[in-house]
């Protein structure tokens, strides 16, 4: 029966890897897909992993409309059997009630992949919309750590290497190692995340061996 399945994790655990190797997997068995994105840190229409895998997608914006586009494509004897949605945290509910139509009506399957909260640990209005209409929820495997040691398990946004825990809710960036007062990423355990003690607050660079303390 087809699905739509939301592929979550926090920051760094390999969403977008897997999403590009889903669309892959599903090609060698003879389907045809279209791959969606938003916001992608390497830019417009790109799905990106941090391994280096890249591929061109199309670009969802608030006014686009999943169903219609499946429609046009069907009605030109386009093939379409999957749907790879990358960065799913970025669509509007619209958009994911859009992508439950098109798994109940058309019998397509549909894989989301993106962050379930964001740097105040709230949910995104379209996870959420995801969490309530999906029909299973996978939590990656890869687990990233906390400078700590710890499991990461929270999202940190930083400005100079300290958390921040004002401002919108989208803005995108990339993992921690950016310039000063360029918002950058961080994953966090949750004391941590808590604490708002970031790798620069602790003094603790990439390099040096994980601390067995605070």
């Amino acid at each position: 029966m087809p699905q739509l399945i939301f592929f979550t994790g926090p920051m760094n655990c390999g969403k977008s890897t897997l999403a590009l190797q889903t669309d892959f997997s599903e090609q060698q068995a003879g389907r045809r897909g279209r791959l969606f994105t938003r916001d992608d840190r390497a830019g417009s229409a790109t799905v990106s992993s941090r391994l280096g895998l890249e591929r061109q997608a199309s670009e969802v914006t608030d006014d686009f409309d999943f169903w219609g586009f499946v429609i046009r494509e069907l009605t030109h004897g386009r093939r379409v059997d999957y749907l790879i949605c990358d960065e799913a945290q970025f669509y509007t509910p619209d958009h994911i009630d859009q992508l439950a139509r098109i798994v109940d009506e058309l019998q397509l399957d549909v894989y989301c992949f993106g962050i379930l909260t964001d740097f105040r640990t709230q949910l995104f209005p379209a996870t959420r919309r995801l969490v309530e209409l999906c029909d299973r929820m996978e939590l990656l495997q890869v687990r990233p750590r906390c400078w700590c040691g710890d499991p990461a398990t929270h999202n940190a946004r930083t400005v100079d290497g300290r958390m921040v825990t004002e401002g919108s809710q989208v803005v995108v960036g990339d993992i921690a190692g950016a310039a000063p007062q360029v918002v950058a990423y961080e994953v966090l355990c949750r004391r941590h995340h808590r604490r708002h003690t970031t790798a620069a607050v602790a003094g603790v660079s990439a390099a040096e061996p994980l601390p067995f303390v605070d």
